[in-house]
């Protein structure tokens, strides 16, 4: 991978997820793959797969990814927190449900990708935000997160 693609990605992830998240994403240890064409679609490390590069330029986290922006920002950002009544099915994969979720951060819009965390700070899952972060708590039904990956699946 090139100097410019990587500063190329970097760029994507902090519009993406704020400033520093290229850097906490995409470390030197990373592996990118490409499709037939040239265009950047899998980003992996030793700890797992870090996000694929999405064809609308957006990234789609793994588990790795987010532990990665779990330790570089602090709560609330990117996180949608629940507790232990839920906690066994998120970590399984299973969805997060409004009525679960006891906080969001506020700045979260549908679509955006998002760490599903436990009370305790944990990684359960991550996924798609439903629902924007400001109102999630405050429903009593539908959807929060399409979870994606959970950390036991």
């Amino acid at each position: 991978m090139s100097d410019s693609e990587l500063r190329g990605l970097r760029r994507g992830a902090d519009y993406q997820f704020g400033r520093g998240a290229g850097a906490a994403l995409l470390e030197d240890a990373v592996e990118v793959t490409h499709t037939s064409s040239g265009r950047p679609r899998q980003v992996h490390a030793d700890d797992g797969r870090i996000a694929t590069y999405a064809t609308d330029g957006r990234f789609v986290l793994g588990l790795a990814g987010g532990r990665r922006l779990l330790d570089a920002f602090d709560a609330p950002a990117h996180r949608v927190v629940v507790g232990d009544e839920s906690e066994p099915f998120v970590r399984g994969g299973r969805n997060t449900f409004a009525k679960f979720v006891q906080q969001a951060d506020p700045s979260i819009r549908p679509g955006d990708e998002t760490l599903v965390v436990h009370e305790n700070g944990d990684l359960l899952a991550v996924g798609r935000a439903e629902l924007p972060g400001s109102g999630m708590a405050d429903f009593e039904t539908g959807m929060a997160v399409k979870v994606r990956q959970g950390t036991d699946s």
